[in-house]
Order: structure tokens, then sequence, then C-alpha cells
């Protein structure tokens, strides 16, 4: 695994389109090319109280988490998804890389290689609601979203890491 400081880390902070919430604070954040073959990137997430991962792929529609970060890493291969709703951005996630989404931020598969895989885990294992834009959820995951605390530490880099130069309350 590559150090913190060696790392690119990228923020992109999107607006409410009014049906995906994003984070009014928090920009969602990429670490590139943060693991290497032969890191057990679980070990690293769980050291760091972001548990209950899974290993799989996104899903190939817009959907959010109001009641919890979550952070995607990638075992393998290579996606495009779009990140913050319809109108966010689409991004490329290659082996290695590290996405952090913040409570509301909305994320889809577009397209992804056969062998594309990445890990999801949340701080401190917590179950994760599954939201879709829809107006009739709005009031209760807007309330939802501003009461998800700071996450403890980095899923990575633990209480040093590169989260906290971007997320601050």
């Amino acid at each position: 695994m590559k150090r913190a400081e060696a790392i690119e880390v990228i923020p992109i902070k999107l607006e409410d389109d009014g049906k995906i919430p994003n984070h009014p604070n928090f920009p969602l954040l990429i670490y590139k090319s943060v693991f290497e073959d032969g890191d057990d990137i679980p070990a690293t997430l769980n050291s760091n109280d972001w548990s209950g991962e899974w290993l799989g792929s996104v899903h190939p529609f817009h959907h959010y988490h109001s009641n919890t970060h979550e952070v995607l890493a990638v075992k393998g291969g290579h996606a495009t998804l779009q990140l913050g709703g319809a109108q966010g951005e689409t991004i490329e996630a290659e082996k290695g890389d590290v996405i952090i989404l913040p409570a509301g931020y909305g994320h889809k598969r577009i397209k992804a290689s056969d062998d594309y895989a990445n890990y999801g885990a949340y701080p401190g294992g917590a179950d994760f609601d599954m939201c879709y834009g829809k107006q009739e959820e709005r009031p209760e995951t807007i309330e939802n979203i501003a009461h998800v605390p700071l996450p403890d530490d980095d899923p990575v880099f633990g209480q040093d890491g590169p989260l906290f130069d971007h997320w601050i309350r």
C-alpha cells in the first residue's frame, strides 16, 4: 500500500440536484492507486474500523445511503462510475483506487470490465439504507444525512489520513 503522502487525492463536491442530495459539507474523495498487488484490502479497512465489507460491484442505477458513509476499494479491473446523481461526474475507477462517499452521495455503475470488483465497507460496520432519489424519501434522508457523524478514522490511513483534510465540520 502506498503512503498517504504518495497518493493523489481528488475531491469532488456536487450540490443537491433535487433527487440525489449528496452531502452538504463533505466532498466525495478519490484516492488514486492506493492499493497494490498483495495488499489485504479488507484487513486495512477493518483495522481502521470500516467494516461490514462486501465484495462485488456498484449497482447499475443511481442510489445513495443516508445513514452512513461508504468506502469503495477497487480490487480488480476498471469501471466507469457516475458519482453525485444524473448531473454528477463520470469517473474511471481502476484497480487500487479508493472512493470515499459521504452520506447522501449518489453513485451508479455505467460499465465495467469483466474482472471489475470492489470492496465496500462502512464506519463501525454500520447497516446501510438504500435510497433512490424518490421525492417521498427526502424529508427523512435529509435529516439522516445531517446526523451522520464524522468517522473516527480514514478508511485507509487511520487517524492521520487525508480524509480529515477535506471533511471538516
